[in-house]
């Protein structure tokens, strides 16, 4: 899936949009998808300067991220307009700095899967080296009104 699949998927935009394009998806089961980390981000001129470093919070966002492209595709919300929406995230765990010029691969799971409540499992990786870890939850919900 190109970049158009995954705005197709996803309200997210610029600057908040961490997801490039999916490498392979398994409806009800897995997603791998691929941020590519550029030193064009906006984050980095502010973390940190001398030192760019992608906050864990944007990589736990861009797993999330491609679980919410995994949850639309899976259960056939695409074009619907419901939104997906972190409600938990547990054990995150930040293993390695992510760094400008990297390829960040995000692995991301079902461990339960209803109508409305989703919970994944994620893996942010840089080639076969775990960066951060996390599991979350979401819900699947109308936009407001």
């Amino acid at each position: 899936m190109d970049l158009a699949g995954v705005m197709a998927a996803l309200p997210h935009r610029y600057p908040m949009l961490l997801v490039d394009r999916v490498e392979s998806l398994e409806r009800d089961k897995r997603i791998v998808a691929i941020k590519a980390v550029t030193i064009n981000e906006g984050f980095f001129q502010g973390h940190f300067p001398g030192r760019p470093i992608m906050p864990g919070v944007l990589v736990v966002e861009a797993l999330a991220q491609a679980a919410g492209v995994l949850a639309v595709q899976s259960l056939g919300l695409a074009g619907s307009g419901k939104l997906v929406y972190f409600m938990a995230i547990e054990g995150a765990k930040f293993r390695a700095p992510v760094e400008p010029g990297v390829l960040l691969r995000l692995e991301v799971e079902f461990v339960q899967k209803r109508t409305t409540v989703c919970k994944f499992a994620g893996r942010a990786l840089i080639g076969d080296k775990l960066v951060a870890e996390a599991q979350f939850t979401a819900m699947i919900a109308d936009p407001p009104a």
